[in-house]
């Protein structure tokens, strides 16, 4: 472990980070400052961590809201009013589903987690079965071993090479790194030279006649979702929360079965299998009606899909084409395989959550917050997006990466005053959750009832809400 004090984090956030958080995204996405002016933040505590993240929950939420408020503006006129109450975001930032009667499946593999090595810690990811069968065969155990067997094997490597070995077979882990070390780590300095959002405006068409409703204002858009575990879901779910008609399409016997019922709200979701020809077609036809595509496929594995960039240009040229990646779009680890909890472990995030705690081991955020603040920045440029297209009719690219939104929580962290990171939480906790937190009405999902959290944000005159409850992958047609 790093000596204390070695990181420039501090755990004292201050009372701006919403509004630092806010600013900078705004920018990313070419928003109007003036709009800025126009929300208001209510709610108090935050939730507790060595990290400002109740700030930047606050702040990416709101971000959708603001960029929902001046679609309506450059629509109809009205300026809504956006307004968010922090203590709402925190909690979607978790789970906004409540369960009656049922329970959700563990997030969880059985052998996913968190282990010493010789020399360090290291996160092995196993949810998807080839990342699990991967990392077992590197490490020499059974396809059944349990995290007994594994902490054995993982015992006698260095953690760097057990995360290259399993990485180089296709499965997917991260080494323990303090902040520093991923600063001066080459793909730490390629993120960091970033943008948070890549933007690229691309040739378009005629401006397109859409009926954006002030009480509804993504009715009508068509919005196609190549997305799984986790931001890209996030993202798509905020924009059926607005209207959009979300139609997620995964492969045949892809499963996702402890978020499935948190993220399939208000989205029709089919299949496809995009190795067949026929099936190929039918994603073209889709992807060539569609205003908005969001994925997280890797740039390679799209290209053998025969949908490279020039071609889902070619097909749509007007698209608004929303994509992410995991470790960024530049330097030695570009297309790289991650996941949030990686990420955490990557760039320094959970080393120095478990020094700010006095442990000897890592310690992440108190939710997926790399995650879930990807996903509200990816749907505010798809909704900004959507408005640079009904004003000039040009389509556009955008290119997100949960390392660079990690570098954003980071940087968002460092003290203004010199102070430790170990210096003593000073913002109050958010008080526990209650039935006040909870829609009035009880949604019927495919798995059984339960309620969400309410909304996080709130558009005056455009209320959030979904039309259809969270329903089983694969149970609609592939079709607008």
């Amino acid at each position: 472990m790093p000596a204390p004090g070695e990181s420039a984090l501090s755990a004292k956030h201050p009372a701006g980070a919403a509004t630092s958080f806010l600013g900078q995204i705004w920018r990313s996405v070419h928003g109007d400052a003036t709009w800025l002016e126009r929300i208001a933040v209510t709610g108090t505590g935050d939730l507790p961590s060595a990290f400002p993240v109740t700030g930047l929950a606050t702040a990416v939420i709101g971000a959708t809201g603001l960029a929902v408020a001046e679609l309506i503006h450059q629509a109809s006129g009205q300026a809504p009013h956006v307004e968010v109450d922090r203590r709402l975001a925190s909690l979607w930032f978790g789970t906004s589903l409540r369960p009656h009667g049922w329970a959700l499946p563990p997030q969880w593999d059985a052998v996913a987690g968190d282990y010493r090595a010789k020399d360090n810690w290291i996160r092995l990811h196993t949810n998807a079965p080839h990342h699990r069968d991967a990392a077992l065969a590197v490490l020499g155990v059974a396809a059944r071993a349990d995290q007994a067997a594994v902490a054995r094997a993982v015992s006698g490597w260095e953690a760097s090479a057990l995360e290259a070995a399993i990485v180089e077979s296709g499965g997917c882990s991260a080494a323990m790194r303090t902040v520093a070390e991923w600063a001066a780590h080459p793909q730490g300095i390629a993120v960091t030279s970033e943008p948070l959002l890549h933007w690229t405006a691309t040739a378009g068409g005629p401006r397109p006649a859409w009926a954006i409703a002030p009480d509804r204002p993504l009715r009508g858009i068509r919005v196609l979702d190549l997305t799984r575990i986790l931001a890209g879901p996030v993202a798509t779910r905020l924009l059926a929360g607005f209207g959009a008609d979300v139609l997620r399409i995964d492969p045949p016997g892809w499963e996702e079965p402890g978020v499935v019922p948190e993220v399939a709200l208000g989205k029709r979701c089919a299949r496809l299998d995009l190795k067949s020809a026929a099936d190929r077609q039918v994603l073209e036809r889709l992807l060539s009606q569609a205003d908005v595509m969001v994925h997280g496929y890797r740039p390679e594995a799209l290209a053998r899909l025969g949908l490279d960039t020039r071609r889902r240009r070619e097909i749509n040229p007007a698209l608004v084409d929303v994509s992410l990646d995991a470790y960024g779009w530049s330097g030695p680890w570009k297309g790289r395989r991650g996941f949030d909890s990686l990420v955490q472990m990557s760039t320094g995030i959970a080393d120095a959550g478990g020094r700010a705690a006095g442990l000897d081991r890592p310690k992440p955020l108190p939710v997926q917050a790399i995650d879930h603040a990807t996903g509200y920045l990816m749907a505010t440029a798809a909704i900004r997006g959507l408005a640079q297209r009904l004003a000039t009719g040009a389509g556009c690219a955008v290119r997100a990466s949960l390392a660079r939104t990690a570098h954003l929580l980071v940087a968002g962290a460092a003290p203004q005053d010199g102070a430790s990171m170990l210096a003593p939480e000073t913002a109050p906790e958010a008080a526990p959750e209650t039935a006040a937190d909870l829609a009035a009405v009880a949604e019927d999902t495919a798995w059984g009832p339960a309620h969400r959290i309410k909304p996080p944000a709130t558009v005056h005159g455009a209320p959030m809400h979904w039309e259809r409850p969270a329903g089983k992958l694969g149970t609609a047609l592939a079709q607008w």
